[in-house]
């Protein structure tokens, strides 16, 4: 309790300190408001344009990798056994071989490619992840198969050569990482049948970086008769471009943000300095009457401190909004938080050596100063 309130008191005159030298104060909170804006507007916007071209190349569809293969290729849907606890693969789907399938309503009308899909996460085709129907009786088709069949909504039947039919349960918005099969007419199946041929295998790396291993695992475990009757395409380059793209700006970001809080910190220190100085009458009072060196130091690095905070959290506001005013990106919360807590320990850190210079002077000696 003892340490709480002399807490408290410490913190109480700081504020009155800190409202008893106007000037001052307000010549730490412009510098530590104008350092936070100058960072969010400079490397701040360099962040958050570095963070949307990111999420862009970290999307699925650039961390996908697809297998095409021939019917006579031997692959299969075990290969999705083979692939279940291979690390670095966040989903992977085996798409049949396809078949044409026709409205029912219409018979003469437009086929349009169907494919059985196995999977075990059927959120990767956008899909629920635990489908209302039962498997291997439904299938659902994108907004351009639906129009190809003739279909004004995703309700009614569709055939395969051969009789089988399926009920279209729902429309399904076709994922990036599948824009290659549409038109697109998926029936999602059990996995019972892991003999069943495949005619295309994708597979959702984790992270970009890993591509380009995860192609080569994928490569070793497809178990084809012939590796040239199937086709790997991946997104190499577009990782090792994320790559390039992340570790440029990101240290051009860094040597800009050091420049500027190592300016702002020689200037809040020259500014502490000049009011050490001013106060120096004050503080030998404080320490003739007891007050210790520790105490001293305290009551400038916290009387600076609340200055900083109130200075960060006002200079970052207005950058936030100059940013989405202008509509330029605008970093993440987390980054500005980041900002405003780095400009208020810089700005501290800054004040010690003026605190021990004032801790130091000897409470005779600073008296005795007209």
């Amino acid at each position: 309790m003892n340490a709480v309130r002399r807490a408290r008191a410490l913190l109480r005159e700081a504020l009155v300190s800190a409202l008893a030298q106007p000037v001052g104060s307000v010549l730490g909170f412009v510098m530590v408001a104008g350092m936070c804006a100058a960072v969010l507007l400079t490397s701040g916007r360099t962040v958050a344009a570095e963070q949307q071209v990111v999420a862009s190349i970290d999307s699925a569809g650039t961390r996908a990798i697809v297998v095409r293969a021939e019917p006579d290729a031997g692959l299969d849907v075990s290969v999705l056994d083979r692939l279940a606890h291979i690390d670095g693969i966040e989903w992977a789907g085996a798409f049949g071989l396809s078949e044409d399938a026709r409205n029912t309503a219409f018979p003469d009308g437009a086929p349009v490619a169907l494919r059985r899909a196995w999977s075990d996460d059927w959120a990767g085709l956008g899909l629920p992840a635990q489908p209302g129907v039962a498997l291997g009786e439904a299938a659902y088709a994108s907004d351009a198969a639906l129009a190809q069949l003739g279909m004004a909504e995703a309700a009614g039947g569709i055939a395969v050569r051969g009789g089988t039919a399926y009920a279209i349960a729902g429309r399904i918005g076709t994922p990036e990482h599948l824009a290659f099969l549409e038109p697109l007419v998926i029936a999602p199946q059990s996995g019972a049948e892991r003999a069943a041929p495949v005619g295309a295998l994708v597979v959702i790396a984790t992270r970009p970086e890993l591509v380009a291993p995860v192609t080569d695992t994928v490569r070793t475990l497809l178990d084809v008769t012939d590796p040239d009757t199937v086709e790997i395409r991946s997104s190499e380059a577009l990782a090792t471009l994320r790559g390039l793209v992340g570790g440029q700006l990101g240290a051009h970001g860094r040597a800009l943000t050091l420049g500027i809080l190592g300016g702002s910190a020689l200037l809040v220190a020259v500014l502490l300095f000049g009011m050490v100085t001013l106060r120096r009458k004050d503080f030998g009072r404080r320490r003739a009457l007891g007050a210790s060196q520790r105490l001293i130091v305290a009551l400038v690095t916290t009387q600076t401190a609340i200055t900083a905070t109130a200075g960060a959290a006002v200079g970052s506001a207005v950058a936030a909004a100059v940013l989405w005013l202008s509509g330029d990106p605008v970093p993440e919360f987390a980054y500005l938080i980041g900002v405003d807590v780095l400009g208020v320990l810089v700005a501290t850190l800054a004040a010690l050596l003026p605190a021990l210079s004032a801790a130091r002077r000897e409470p005779i000696a600073e008296l005795r100063v007209p």
